[in-house]
C-alpha cells in the first residue's frame, strides 16, 4: 500500500470539490436500447467468501395469511451492488449520502474478454484505456468505465466465478490500480464497475484499486450483468442504489440505456 500512498492523496486532493454532476454521452444515431444489468439476487449467488451467501425464508403465504412476504439476510456486498466510499475509507461517504447525480452517469465499456480467457489475472490497463480512445471517443467527465470481461459465462458455478485455486487465492479479473489513477487524474471519472466480484483483481490482498477509488470519494459497481449487450461509448447508466443507514454499499437494480 505505500507505493500508492502518496497517490491517493494528490488524487483526493485533486477531486476535492469537484462537482457532483452526471455527464451523458450522445448515443449513437439510429440506435436506442435498455439493458438490465442487474442479476437477480438469490440465495445461491456467488459471494467473495463462503458462507457470505444471501439466505431467505418465506414469513407469511397467500394461503395462511392472505399476503406473501419474504424475509432475507443479507450483507451489503451480494449480487448486484455499489461500493460506496465507507467500504474501504474510515469517514468516508456512506451508500444513503450518494446523490442522485451521482447515480446517472454516461457510461463506457472497456472489453478485455479476450485477454480473461487466456488470463483470469487480466486487469484493465492504462494502454487499454488509450486504445479505447483511439477507437472510440475521449472518455467524459463523471462517467462510469465499466470493465466487460466475460465473466458472467461463470456466474452459475461459484468456485469457477471466484477462481479459487488449491491454495484458496482468487482469480478473475479487474481494474489494475493505475488504471484507475489514470481514470480519475485524466478523465476525472465518478465509478468504475465490473462483471466480477470485485474491481480489484481477485488475486488482489491489499485492495489497491479500491483504496484509489474511494479515497478519491468515488464509487465502485460489482456483479454487473449483460454489459456485452452496451455499446462501447454513448450509453447513459442508471444505479438504483437501496441506501441503507451508514451503508458501507447496497444492492442496485442498475439499467443501461443508449
Amino acid at each position: 500500500m505505500a507505493v500508492f500512498g502518496g497517490a491517493f492523496a494528490a488524487v483526493t486532493a485533486a477531486l476535492t470539490g469537484a462537482a457532483h454532476a452526471s455527464v451523458r454521452a450522445t448515443a449513437p444515431r439510429g440506435s436506442r436500447g435498455l439493458s438490465d444489468l442487474t442479476y437477480p439476487l438469490t440465495a445461491t449467488f456467488p459471494a467473495f467468501a463462503p458462507g457470505e451467501e444471501a439466505v431467505r425464508r418465506t414469513v407469511a403465504t397467500i394461503e395462511d395469511n392472505g399476503y406473501y412476504v419474504q424475509e432475507w439476510r443479507v450483507i451489503e456486498h451480494i449480487g448486484t451492488h455499489v461500493d460506496a466510499p465507507a467500504h474501504f475509507i474510515k469517514g468516508g461517504r456512506c451508500a444513503s449520502e450518494l446523490t442522485p447525480s451521482e447515480l446517472v452517469l454516461a457510461a463506457v465499456i472497456i472489453n478485455i474478454a479476450d485477454r480473461a480467457k487466456r488470463d483470469p489475472d487480466a486487469e484493465v490497463t492504462v494502454e487499454d484505456l488509450r486504445s479505447y480512445e483511439r477507437r472510440h471517443d475521449r472518455i467524459p467527465r463523471d462517467a462510469a468505465v465499466l470493465m466487460y470481461s466475460g465473466w458472467g459465462a461463470k456466474v452459475g458455478d461459484p468456485n469457477a466465478y471466484r477462481g479459487t485455486d488449491p491454495s484458496g487465492t482468487l482469480h478473475f479479473p479487474g481494474f489494475s490500480p493505475e488504471a484507475c489513477e489514470w481514470l480519475l487524474r485524466h478523465r476525472r471519472i465518478r465509478s468504475l464497475g465490473v462483471d466480477t466480484l470485485s474491481i480489484d483483481s481477485g488475486r488482489s490482498a491489499t485492495f489497491d484499486t479500491h483504496h484509489v477509488l474511494l479515497g478519491a470519494d468515488r464509487y465502485g459497481l460489482e456483479n454487473l450483468a449483460n454489459l456485452d449487450r452496451v455499446p462501447p461509448h454513448g450509453a447513459t447508466i442508471t444505479v438504483g442504489l437501496i441506501p441503507y443507514e451508514e451503508g458501507s454499499g447496497g444492492q442496485a437494480r442498475i439499467f443501461a440505456s443508449w
